[in-house]
């Protein structure tokens, strides 16, 4: 019987691997900065074409190969990290794997140009699906500068699941982001489809937070720090009311390495317990420092989960830190004398007299005698009040106060009764600010008050688009929102269609936006407040599989646009909520599938009284 197991090639096994290491455009650009800052480079410039599927570039200052490494960092677990087993638990650089650089020429067009200080000439190596297609001498600067084409070109099925480039574009973008924060003391740009979205000079780690999420962040940030003999820890947390209802600013260094910790991040939140409002995230930026012989990076092929020797000893310790640095800024918060107002005392001059202050008191008056003639303001009021004739009758056709008692009695009596109720029944009842409720045939219906909204804005959304019709009202003074690059583009590149909603925006600076218009059937009149909302609602819905981008903008507004939980409706709305949700094609579903309409059967009501 012939033998069955063989070795795979090294363009199949590399093909593999890159399925590890490999999963999106975002996964290139983290391996090749996490190398230029290996390299020792002061300067990181990143340039992306078309959400990294077209281009991928970064050109840096470091120290640079020689045409032998040139060659062979392209070599499967080649690697300048690790010589023996035991550096695997002494780790402070980035990279240290060897498969990164294989793993990307396997999947896409390759070309690489690097020189040292000590060479004259440069080398050049062009790799195309793991094949090198030449190596020769170049003039370049010092330096590497590496350039990945057409990623995924020999792998459709990969390139098929690619996301759109916006989505694809804000993966990159928060890789970016870990890496500028953990090397604040590097310089680093990033430019998109020849736009400029980044350009962080060296500076401070709070300069250099400012200078990613912008300047609105700088108010809102508090400092921590600690030191024990478990671990250091340093950084900043968001004040409460700077939180946000969508996570992505919320960062964890290992030294000097992003990691993700849920467990890690729970003792953050518990930190902020009954401090935040509801389903919102704060900002924090937390760095640890730690023995790296207490710490494995080696568990995870993208490096971004770490096992701790001892997770709840530095689960404690982080909780604590938090909480001390939240109770100082509440327990004294910060004093600006130069606004601060002060005591407003009246100006006397040196030698001015002192003079008691006179009071007049009208020794006449009697307060028991009603036909004296008032002498005091009080009195003479008092005495208009008399002499005014018939205001009483203004309150004799006043209803009396309804009994809450019988006017159940009557409303039940009513839903029994054949043919229509009068107009004055009650026919809906809210419960909990969220549910409306209402008698059925069958039983009791029990509509979401807010999801029925989001179905129906959705609806009134896509007819207005296929109609073209005007949905918006100008506003007179247009609001500008600074937002961060990634929201950003986010927000322009589905501008088109949010004019289309009613929502017309405009970008007058960088990173800026104007609202020049909010859709009429918004409930949100607060512009910043509606962007926040749809901002975190287009995040979720990146996902969503819809194929038409009009059908994912059209829900992402009306979630927004949408009346909130805790809203207590009148009996008029709530009749026009059910009449406009059953009006829906789909009355018994919101657009991303979640239950509306839920009716209990008299039958099963009837179970819970035997």
């Amino acid at each position: 019987m012939a033998d069955v197991i063989q070795l795979l090639p090294d363009s199949i096994a590399n093909q593999i691997a890159a399925g590890e290491v490999v999963q999106r455009p975002a996964s290139v650009v983290k391996e090749l900065l996490e190398n230029s800052v290996d390299a020792g480079a002061k300067n990181i410039n990143l340039i992306v074409t078309d959400g990294g599927k077209t281009l991928i570039q970064v050109i840096d200052d470091g120290t640079g190969m020689s045409e032998t490494d040139a060659r062979l960092c392209f070599e499967r677990h080649a690697t300048s990290k690790i010589h023996d087993a035991s550096d695997l638990f002494n780790i402070r650089t980035m990279g240290f794997r060897g498969e990164a650089l294989a793993s990307i020429a396997a999947v896409a067009e390759v070309e690489l140009r690097t020189r040292r200080v000590v060479d004259e000439v440069g080398t050049e190596v062009c790799i195309l699906g793991s094949e090198v297609q030449r190596q020769q001498p170049i003039a370049c600067p010092t330096g590497t500068q590496i350039a990945v084409k057409n990623l995924f070109y020999n792998v459709p099925a990969r390139r098929k699941f690619l996301k759109s480039d916006s989505v694809e574009l804000k993966h990159i973008i928060s890789e970016f982001q870990r890496i500028a924060l953990a090397f604040p003391e590097i310089a680093f740009s990033l430019s998109h489809n020849g736009n400029e979205l980044y350009r962080l000079q060296p500076s401070g780690l709070k300069q250099r937070i400012v200078g990613l999420f912008g300047k609105s962040i700088n108010q809102h940030l508090v400092d921590l720090s600690t030191k024990t003999s478990v671990v250091t820890i340093g950084g900043y947390v968001g004040k409460p009311e700077g939180a946000k209802k969508t996570a992505g600013e919320q960062f964890f260094f290992v030294n000097g390495r992003f990691m993700k910790n849920p467990f890690l991040h729970k003792a953050v939140m518990n930190a902020y317990n009954r401090l935040l409002p509801p389903d919102t995230y704060p900002a924090y930026f937390i760095y640890f420092d730690i023995d790296p012989q207490t710490i494995d990076v080696n568990i995870h092929p993208t490096k971004t989960e770490i096992k701790f020797e001892d997770e709840r000893m530095i689960w404690q310790i982080l909780h604590a830190v938090v909480r001390e640095s939240l109770g100082k800024f509440a327990i004294v918060p910060p004093i600006d004398f130069e606004s601060a107002p002060g005591f407003d005392i009246p100006y006397l001059p040196k030698n001015a007299p002192v003079t008691f202050p006179s009071i007049d008191v009208d020794p006449t008056y009697n307060p028991f005698d009603n036909e004296k003639p008032a002498s005091s303001g009080f009195q003479a009021h008092r005495s208009n009040m008399e002499s005014a004739t018939g205001w009483e009758k203004l309150f004799d056709e006043l209803p009396a106060e309804p009994n809450p008692i019988q006017t159940h009695i009557e409303t039940f009596e009513s839903m029994g009764m054949q043919g229509p109720a009068p107009e004055n029944i009650v026919r809906f009842y809210q419960l909990k600010g969220r549910f409306i409720l209402t008698n059925v045939k069958s039983g009791l219906m029990i509509i979401d008050q807010k999801r029925a909204h989001e179905r129906i804005l959705y609806e009134q959304y896509l007819a207005g688009m296929e109609t073209s019709v005007n949905m918006g009202q100008r506003e007179l003074y247009p609001q500008t929102i600074e937002l961060s690059p990634a929201d950003f583009e986010l927000m322009m590149s589905n501008a088109q269609e949010l004019s289309k909603l009613g929502m017309e925006i405009s970008n007058p600076n960088h990173n800026t936006i104007s609202i020049n218009s909010m859709p009429v059937s918004s409930t949100v009149t607060d512009p910043a407040r509606l962007v926040e909302n749809l901002l975190a609602i287009m995040h979720e819905n990146q996902a969503l599989p819809f194929d038409d981008a009009r059908h994912r903008i059209a829900l992402s507004l009306a979630k927004a646009s949408a009346i909130g939980y805790n809203k207590t409706l009148s009996q008029f709305e709530m009749q026009e909520t059910v009449d406009k949700l059953f009006a829906c094609r789909e009355p018994n579903l919101t657009p991303d599938n979640k239950k509306i309409i839920v009716i209990i059967d008299v039958a099963e009501i009837e179970k819970r009284f035997r």
